[in-house]
């Protein structure tokens, strides 16, 4: 596979590239990571399966966007490419250890990212993933409709495909739709906006694994606040452009989504953390 991911960097940056160093990475993230160098450049290579190469497709589509609608700094894509049993996806290696974490400056991109937008419907033009798991992305003229049905229902019945039924879904589906936001704006969102997908590079916010579509920007807000808490700084740079009206009951309905992509995904405590949220949910209607 390396021979092959040599051979395409070269391609792509119109150069020989000599891989002469290759260091395995520590994430959170579903695909091996790789540093890759030689004697002038070094490059962020993602490994999967071959049959996950259309994930990598995904997010080079979301890091377009987002490079393209945000002034977010995104790691370019170098190149995508499959070796005879693997997929990999080549991306610019941006680390700047020294950075001063500027969570004001985060909130504030963030915010401009959210009131920038000139999409009218909700959900995007390709389907992504999440962690791994899948995301469709239907386009809807209606965000109650959408959230509902496309990230609620969606993974309450992939669960179930595996046994794992944690309500009745099409009762919870309709009886979720009357309080969630009927009269919203589409923004554009990162999709897995989180703490451990924020890193700041000479002093910017940069953004990790996105997975990007077309709804309300407090999705955005919430999930970051399900996984770890932001600094005040975040909160104080985003509420200088717009303000975060982000009802207790909300929150918990956006902050499902999440919790069930993770339970789908590593099963575990996260299939009870969703069991209780939902609970929570039907506590408060």
């Amino acid at each position: 596979m390396w021979q092959c991911v040599k051979q395409q960097v070269s391609a792509a940056i119109h150069a020989p590239f000599e891989l002469t160093h290759k260091h395995p990475l520590n994430t959170h993230s579903a695909f091996k990571h790789y540093k890759i160098s030689d004697a002038s450049q070094s490059f962020l290579v993602k490994v999967a399966p071959i049959a996950q190469f259309e994930l990598f497709e995904a997010e080079a589509n979301a890091r377009y966007i987002l490079t393209r609608d945000s002034d977010f700094i995104i790691a370019d894509t170098i190149t995508l490419g499959k070796s005879k049993e693997f997929a990999f996806m080549v991306l610019e290696f941006l680390e700047d250890i020294n950075s001063k974490d500027d969570w004001y400056l985060c909130g504030e991109t963030l915010a401009k990212m959210h009131i920038r937008c000139e999409q009218e419907m909700f959900g995007c033009d390709e389907d992504n993933y999440v962690i791994g798991q899948p995301q469709p992305n239907h386009w809807h003229k209606k965000w109650h409709i959408f959230f509902a049905e496309e990230r609620l229902g969606f993974q309450l019945q992939l669960l179930a495909e595996q046994s794992t039924k944690l309500v009745d879904i099409d009762e919870f589906v309709q009886v979720i739709k009357p309080h969630i936001p009927h009269h919203v704006s589409p923004s554009l969102l990162h999709g897995h906006f989180w703490k451990g997908n924020i890193r700041f590079y000479h002093g910017k916010p940069m953004l990790l694994d996105p997975a990007s579509y077309y709804g309300d920007k407090f999705v955005d807000i919430a999930t970051a606040e399900l996984f770890a808490t932001l600094p005040d700084g975040f909160y104080a740079g985003y509420q200088s452009i717009t303000s975060i009206e982000l009802t207790p009951l909300l929150r918990d309905i956006y902050q499902l989504y999440p919790l069930l992509l993770m339970a789908n995904r590593f099963a575990g405590d996260y299939i009870n953390q969703s069991k209780d949220k939902i609970k929570h949910i039907f506590e408060q209607l």
